[in-house]
């Protein structure tokens, strides 16, 4: 019997950075176990991880998929206080919630929780926000480990669920009194 998704997933740095073409680490570890995709694209893993895998899986090493992106000593987001707009957008699409500000606020990222997904930069419209190679000291900087990732990760998204969730009851109920009220003032004008 293969390895199973659990097994896979435990071995990725859970930095759910979707350069792999999944959108996150869990479902690349599922596509690993069913056999549907190559394990040379985590680029946030590199090597070791590509070696691990195929230890794993029993298959051959393969070097890491160029179109994937290219493996990089640890980077981590940075912000451009002075460029800041404030505009929130790269709130969202960070995995692990690790920028903190409010609209119309300047952002900023806590270096100790980012892990250099870069999916915070494309949405900024002023191309504040810029990778830079994570402090070497570890006084100045903690690399947060792949279960600390995939903790805050999962924190994320039962947090983006709930908020969704909550913006679903809210139309539902702004569509509940419409109805109501095109109703009431429909047999209001009845004959």
């Amino acid at each position: 019997m293969g390895a199973s998704a659990q097994d896979i997933d435990a071995l990725l740095p859970q930095t759910q950075c979707t350069r792999c073409g999944f959108e996150g680490c869990r479902p690349y570890a599922e596509a690993l176990a069913a056999g549907t995709t190559a394990l040379n694209r985590c680029p946030p893993g590199g090597a070791h991880t590509i070696t691990a895998l195929a230890a794993l899986l029993d298959r051959p090493a393969l070097p890491l998929d160029p179109a994937c992106g290219t493996e990089t000593a640890g980077m981590v987001a940075v912000i451009d206080a002075a460029r800041c707009i404030g505009c929130a957008r790269c709130l969202p699409p960070c995995p692990v919630d690790a920028i903190v500000g409010a609209q119309r606020q300047m952002h900023t990222v806590l270096e100790d929780l980012c892990t250099g997904c870069e999916l915070c930069i494309a949405p900024c419209p002023v191309d504040c926000i810029s990778l830079q190679a994570r402090p070497a000291s570890a006084r100045e900087s903690v690399v947060p480990t792949p279960t600390d990732n995939a903790a805050r990760y999962a924190a994320h998204v039962t947090r983006q669920a709930a908020r969704e969730a909550e913006r679903l009851a809210l139309l539902a109920e702004r569509k509940r009194r419409a109805t109501a009220r095109v109703s009431r003032f429909k047999n209001e004008r009845a004959p």
